[in-house]
């Protein structure tokens, strides 16, 4: 199809059908990243938080704001809640001005359990999908994300724009 697809109205940009999909489809997957997994024990913010540090490595308040893409007074927000409710702590590290985070046990046995209840979920999403291919769905999805990032100018790994 050529031209420009547009809703009822006549306001919408896309150049077909297909990105107009496209769009709703990542609107859709966007909407998810708020659901609340029934017997989860952490709100969403702090499971991301946990998700940043599973790699072992203690943050900053400025690492974790560039890792989790959001302001830092919403970082501080939600790491004062999470350190409140015994997920993470701060610690001093030598030749670091800042303290850093870090999960506590109980974080980190939090954020197992709360992972796992996503993992139970998505077996359940591709056993409904079958024959669905969770491994091609992976390497689409990461393909789509390294290209939209060099799109925006970003670093594997770094969500802010390399300098240009």
């Amino acid at each position: 199809m050529t031209g420009t697809v547009t809703s009822g109205d006549g306001s919408a940009p896309w150049p077909s059908d297909l990105y107009a999909d496209l769009v709703e489809q990542l609107r859709r997957m966007s909407r998810r990243k708020t659901h609340v997994y029934p017997g989860a024990v952490l709100d969403n913010s702090a499971f991301a938080i946990l998700w940043v540090l599973a790699d072992g490595r203690s943050r900053t308040l400025r690492e974790l704001t560039v890792d989790l893409d959001l302001e830092q007074s919403t970082v501080n927000r939600q790491v004062n809640a999470a350190i409140k409710n015994g997920y993470l702590e701060r610690i001093d590290v030598e030749g670091s001005l800042s303290k850093h985070i870090q999960p506590t046990e109980l974080g980190r046995d939090t954020f197992r359990h709360d992972g796992q209840l996503r993992v139970d979920r998505l077996t359940r999403v591709f056993a409904d999908l079958a024959p669905g291919d969770p491994e091609s769905l992976c390497r689409q999805l990461r393909a789509f994300n390294d290209a939209y990032d060099r799109v925006l100018g970003y670093r594997h790994g770094h969500e802010e724009p390399v300098a240009r």
